[in-house]
């Protein structure tokens, strides 16, 4: 297959008939200028070493210069290469709790915020893996399928807040429901879901979602966000406040955590200041099984121009040679008229 990569440099081909009229009316007033001053026929006879055909002959070989300069910047293609491309990885979704207990300080900045940077991080180290994202609190919602776009995720990651979700609690069992549903039906390929997640006010049948996942290959990490003294949850310019007026203390609660990931066959990681639940994490989706998630062919054109170019060289070159003048070696041969 043949193509110019940038066709829009043909609009200059306008400059060659332009030039040929502009060069044509200068050839004729030239004609008569010479006819003011005797018969034009005796006026040649007069300069014999003047060749108008060697001039006609100079300027169509500017104008195919030209025409050939055009050509190059057009960038000629031919031919096409198809290379098979791979893409392994695994896929991974992500399931993070935006209930109101997860504005809780006692883990700095905050239980979510520490959330969001742990999640931000491990996309950061994705290459060709595909990632979904999962907000839940008294229900769950997709908020970005499975995809191998982490500018997205990392997008709708940072709009993470307790208003995503109107429903409040903490209803992991439908978080695992829908995160599990936005896998691919592949089996050959590792499958992780990573609930993040303070599993205060949970609500029951999150054991069983787990022991479902891990039926369909999906394993299950739960990383706990808070600690066991636990804080004040803020709300407004105060804090959260029981029916009889006291400030409501929310807890981490771990043993849930543990309990979902034992089921879903996965790892169970405590959040706390450091960034050792982030190396852990990282290093358990490593050991997973990675493999060719999707394949696509794209065609290569190869460059033609270098030919175009040595051509005009040699247009250039053969235009400098020719001489406006009559060469008397040359005229032995009856090149030109």
């Amino acid at each position: 297959m043949f193509r110019f990569a940038s066709p829009i440099y043909f609009y200059l081909l306008i400059l060659i008939p332009i030039l040929t009229a502009i060069y044509a009316l200068v050839q004729y007033r030239m004609k008569q200028q010479l006819k003011k001053f005797g018969d034009f026929k005796l006026m040649r006879d007069l300069m014999p070493d003047v060749s108008p055909f060697r001039r006609h002959v100079k300027f169509s070989l500017m104008m195919l210069a030209l025409g050939l300069l055009v050509v190059v910047l057009a960038r000629p293609q031919y031919g096409t290469r198809n290379e098979e491309v791979k893409r392994s990885g695994i896929e991974v979704a992500i399931a993070v709790d935006v209930s109101n207990s997860m504005l809780c300080k006692d883990v700095s900045p905050s239980r979510l915020d520490k959330s969001k940077m742990i999640v931000s991080k491990l996309v950061e180290q994705f290459d060709e893996d595909k990632v979904g994202l999962v907000a839940f609190a008294g229900s769950a919602i997709t908020l970005l399928p499975m995809t191998s776009d982490y500018v997205s995720a990392k997008m709708f990651l940072d709009q993470l807040n307790p208003a995503t979700i109107s429903i409040q609690g903490t209803n992991m069992a439908e978080a695992i429901t829908r995160a599990t549903a936005g896998f691919s039906k592949k089996t050959n390929v590792g499958r992780a879901l990573i609930l993040i997640t303070d599993a205060e006010d949970n609500e029951p049948g999150a054991i069983e979602a787990a022991k479902q996942a891990r039926k369909e290959g999906i394993q299950i990490f739960v990383l706990s966000v808070g600690t066991a003294e636990g804080g004040p949850i803020p709300m407004g310019d105060g804090f959260k406040k029981d029916l009889s007026g006291n400030v409501v203390t929310t807890k981490l609660n771990e043993q849930i955590g543990k309990s979902i990931a034992q089921a879903g066959g996965g790892m169970y990681v405590h959040v706390d200041q450091t960034n050792l639940a982030q190396s852990l994490l990282e290093k358990e989706i490593e050991k997973m099984q990675k493999e060719d998630i999707s394949q696509s062919m794209y065609s290569e054109y190869d460059e033609q121009f270098v030919a175009v170019a040595l051509l005009l060289f040699i247009v250039l070159v053969v235009e400098l040679c020719v001489m406006e003048r009559k060469n008397r070696w040359l005229g032995k041969f009856k090149l030109f008229s």
